[in-house]
C-alpha cells in the first residue's frame, strides 16, 4: 500500500501542473471554453535528425540510419500513463521500413540497450531484420549499449557485424518462464482456491492450488524447445565460436559476459563505440563520407546519437485557433509489474522469455 503513495502523489502533481498551465493561460485571456489534450501532434509519421556527419560531407551525402532498440522486447504496448501505445516490435518494423524506402540510406546501425523480452517478440524482430537485409541489400551493424542480453542478443544475431562496448553486458542465452505458488501461504490463513477446468492441464501451474509436477514437465518441454531454437541460431550465425576459447555448451548455459569477453568467445566481432559502428557501416558499403541520422517520433528533440527516442509525443494543450502550450511527455510506471527487470521492476506479461533478470542490490 505504501509503495503506491509516491506514484499517486506524482500523478496528482502532474495533474496540478496541467491545471496550473491552464490557469496561466486563463490569466492571459487566451484560454478557450474547451481544452483538448493532444497526445500525438502531427500525422504520427517518423522524423529523422542528423546526429553525426563526416567533415566535407554535405546535406546530400549518403546516410547511415540509426535505429534504437530499448527496454523490454514485447508485443505489448509500453506501460505508463500518457506514454503512447507503441511497442518494441512496431517501433523496429516501422523504422526498418523507413530505412528500406529511403534510397539515400546505405546501411543501418541497430543500437541495442535491452535485457531481452518475450520469445515471440524477439523472434519476430529477428525475422524482420533478416527480411529487411534480404530485400534491401543494406547491411545491418549492431552496436551494443549497456546491455544486449538474451532476447537482445537473439536479435543481434540478425546483423552482419556485432560491435559491443568493452563494458556491455551480453550473453544470457536461454529461456525463463517464472511461476509462483501461493497455496501454502493461503492454507495458513484459511483460504483455498480451486479452478473448474475442462481437462487436467487447462489451469497449468495454477498459483492458487497445490503444485502438480506434470504441469512443470509440460512447461519444461516448451522451455527446452525454445532454448534449442536459440542455441541452434547461435551455432548457425556465429560459426567462429567453434574456434573460441569456450565450447558452445558453456557459452549457451545462460551466463552473461562483458563485451570484451564476448570478442574472445566469438559471440561479438569487436569492441568499440557507436562512432566505431558508424565507421564500420561506411566500410561495409564503401563510403568515405556519410551522415548518421536517427529516427524518432515527431516533436521529440534529439541532440546526439545517445538521445532516448521513445515512441510518444509531447503533450500539447490546444485552443480553438490551433495554438497551444507544449508540455513534456509524461510517463508513469504504475504498480503491478509494469517495470523492467534489472531496471526497477519485473515484466508485466506472463509467458516465456529470452530475458536476463539482473541481480538487484
Amino acid at each position: 500500500m505504501h509503495k503506491t503513495r509516491p506514484i499517486a502523489r506524482f500523478v496528482r502533481f502532474t495533474a496540478c501542473l496541467a491545471l496550473a498551465a491552464c490557469s496561466l493561460a486563463s490569466l492571459t485571456g487566451c484560454l478557450p471554453n474547451r481544452v483538448v489534450i493532444d497526445l500525438a501532434p502531427g500525422d504520427g509519421s517518423l522524423a529523422e535528425t542528423q546526429v553525426l556527419i563526416d567533415p566535407g560531407a554535405g546535406r546530400s551525402a549518403p546516410k547511415i540510419a540509426q535505429i534504437d532498440l530499448q527496454g523490454l522486447i514485447s508485443h505489448a504496448p509500453s506501460p505508463g500513463l500518457l506514454s503512447g501505445r507503441s511497442n518494441a516490435v512496431d517501433s523496429i518494423v516501422t523504422r526498418l521500413r523507413k530505412a528500406e524506402d529511403d534510397p539515400m540510406v546505405r546501411a543501418v546501425i541497430l543500437r541495442i540497450n535491452s535485457p531481452g523480452g518475450t520469445v515471440a517478440a524477439s523472434e519476430t524482430i529477428y525475422s524482420e531484420i533478416r527480411g529487411f537485409r534480404e530485400r534491401s541489400g543494406k547491411p545491418v551493424i549492431v552496436s551494443m549499449g549497456e546491455v544486449a542480453a538474451s532476447g537482445g542478443y537473439y536479435i543481434a544475431l540478425a546483423a552482419d557485424h556485432i560491435i559491443a562496448q568493452p563494458t556491455s553486458i551480453t550473453g544470457s542465452i536461454g529461456v525463463i518462464v517464472q511461476t509462483f505458488n501461493f497455496s501454502r501461504g493461503m492454507d495458513r490463513i484459511g483460504i483455498s482456491g480451486r479452478a473448474v477446468v475442462s481437462r487436467e492441464n487447462k489451469a497449468i501451474a495454477n498459483p492458487f492450488e497445490t503444485p502438480v509436477e506434470e504441469h512443470y514437465r509440460i512447461l519444461q518441454h516448451l522451455t527446452d524447445q525454445f532454448y534449442e531454437q536459440f542455441r541452434t541460431l547461435v551455432a548457425d550465425r556465429r560459426p567462429q565460436i567453434r574456434n573460441g576459447s569456450a565450447s558452445l555448451d558453456t557459452i549457451t548455459d545462460g551466463r552473461v559476459f562483458t563485451g570484451a569477453e564476448g570478442v574472445q568467445l566469438g559471440v561479438v566481432d569487436e569492441t568499440g563505440s557507436l562512432r566505431d559502428a558508424f565507421e564500420r557501416a561506411k566500410a561495409l558499403v564503401n563510403l568515405d563520407r556519410a551522415r548518421l541520422v536517427k529516427y524518432h517520433a515527431q516533436g521529440v528533440t534529439v541532440g546526439s546519437p545517445y538521445a532516448t527516442t521513445l515512441d510518444h509525443h509531447p503533450t500539447v494543450m490546444r485552443n480553438a485557433s490551433g495554438g497551444g502550450i507544449t508540455l513534456a511527455p509524461v510517463r508513469v510506471d504504475l504498480p503491478g509489474g509494469t517495470g523492467l527487470p534489472g531496471f526497477g521492476g519485473e515484466p508485466s506479461e506472463s509467458g516465456f522469455y529470452y530475458l536476463w533478470i539482473a541481480p538487484t542490490p
